[in-house]
């Protein structure tokens, strides 16, 4: 895929969402690192129904300390992988009071010495929290990046990478958030809904979906 098609991509995206951001709901760094965490394997919607229930009086890391392993895991047991996460979500805030005064770190190197805290996860907390162009590569931005072939790569860090160098700098910092919206609701796994597409005249899929005759 050339450069002009792929800013005529990211032209098309900013048209049609100018400002846009995560589905998880957090009212702070802490808040949405703590959502982020909770969100591997799960749906954003799984997450924000739980985390509606104890971010209101537990959502600090002096709270969540407080509410302790077992009290935050009967909050979330409802989400895959509660108990693992419901164990590093505790141990995060602890390190968070005893290593950075109890804010969240802006550094890649910090925040991934938490635990439970991947690249990708520190990659949404860095850009989406604090404004750092980075890309944060789950598995509907490495289907797009690959099915498009905007940034094709065999593993999410050689996507991200490419991403990062090809995307135009002026598109940077809210491309990841466009990338996983298409991928969610326009190029699905299974069945991309090809002919609802605003780039599909741009992408270099293959076998789009035909549309249905009416």
């Amino acid at each position: 895929m050339n450069a002009a098609k792929r800013r005529e991509i990211f032209a098309r995206l900013q048209a049609a969402n100018p400002t846009p951001t995560t589905e998880l709901e957090y009212a702070t760094p802490f808040q949405l690192l703590i959502a982020v965490l909770l969100s591997a394997q799960a749906t954003d919607k799984s997450v924000n129904i739980a985390t509606r229930k104890f971010f209101p009086h537990y959502g600090t890391p002096q709270g969540l300390l407080e509410l302790g392993e077992a009290g935050l895991a009967d909050y979330i047991k409802t989400i895959g992988l509660y108990r693992t996460k419901a164990k590093n979500a505790v141990e995060t805030a602890r390190l968070i009071l005893e290593r950075h005064g109890g804010e969240v770190p802006q550094s890649r190197e910090a925040l991934e010495a938490l635990p439970g805290v991947g690249r990708k996860t520190a990659n949404v907390v860095l850009n989406t929290a604090f404004g750092q162009p980075t890309m944060a590569v789950d598995t509907h931005i490495f289907r797009v990046s690959n099915r498009t072939r905007l940034a094709p790569g065999k593993n999410v860090l050689e996507v991200e990478q490419k991403l990062t160098r090809l995307v135009p700098p002026e598109y940077l910092q809210d491309a990841h958030h466009w990338l996983i919206l298409h991928g969610r609701y326009i190029c699905v796994a299974r069945t991309p809904k090809c002919p609802q597409c605003g780039i599909a005249d741009l992408c270099e899929y293959g076998r789009k979906t035909p549309a249905v005759p009416k």
